[in-house]
């Protein structure tokens, strides 16, 4: 008996989808107040916890501080763990950090707004410190091989003119290849573009992308 309800359960649970229990959120955009990126991702976290209500929401708010990738934290990344000085270990701490919360992550929700036809600063910085050879990534005679299990990413992109899938767009080719570089392919984008035009319709759009999610 005990085994036959575990395999319903087995059955039930592959049917529905993998269980999420922590949804990692990444802000990019530098505003709070008024942010279209954020209200999305509010949205987009809102979704996932009708289906998944026991999931955990661990956020990242770049806006609040990541660090520059600096010369002693690439001493850090490239000294084997076991030579590691107090220092570079150190300096690789909020790196650990943030890999950490990567890993453990069933699935990403990231805020982003396009600035300047790019990826903000911040979150340029973020994917300095979790793109790491040997820990979320390796070279292989084949070439380099993402070691991230793949897994769910949503991503709000908000942007004041510059249209998604449009050559000014550098922001969607660039988080679906770093992503894929490590090891994960599943992503889905929300359009929020053209919001300094008619920031509504903008809302409106996505928001009736992220209903629609299944």
């Amino acid at each position: 008996m005990i085994l036959a309800t575990a395999m319903l359960l087995c059955l039930a649970t592959m049917k529905e989808g993998k269980v999420m229990t922590n949804i990692l959120n990444i802000e990019a955009s530098a505003r709070h107040e008024g942010s279209v990126s954020r209200q999305l991702t509010s949205q987009i976290i809102e979704k996932l916890q009708a289906k998944h209500p026991n999931a955990t929401v661990t956020t990242r708010d770049l806006a609040k501080g990541v660090s520059l990738l600096d010369g002693m934290t690439l001493g850090g990344f490239w000294t084997p763990a076991d030579q590691r000085s107090s220092e570079l270990q150190s300096a690789i701490a909020e790196s650990d950090t943030l890999v950490a919360e990567l890993k453990a992550a069933d699935a990403i929700v990231i805020g982003m707004p396009i600035y300047n036809f790019g990826v903000p600063a911040a979150f340029k910085a973020w994917i300095d410190l979790i793109a790491r050879a040997g820990e979320t990534f390796q070279y292989s005679d084949q070439g380099p091989v993402g070691l991230l299990e793949d897994r769910p990413v949503y991503v709000a992109v908000a942007s004041g003119g510059t249209t998604i899938g449009s050559e000014a767009d550098f922001t969607t080719s660039y988080i679906k290849f770093v992503l894929a570089f490590l090891g994960i392919k599943n992503v889905t984008f929300f359009d929020a573009s053209g919001a300094a035009f008619d920031e509504k319709a903008a809302l409106e759009r996505a928001s009736a992308q992220i209903a629609a999610l299944n």
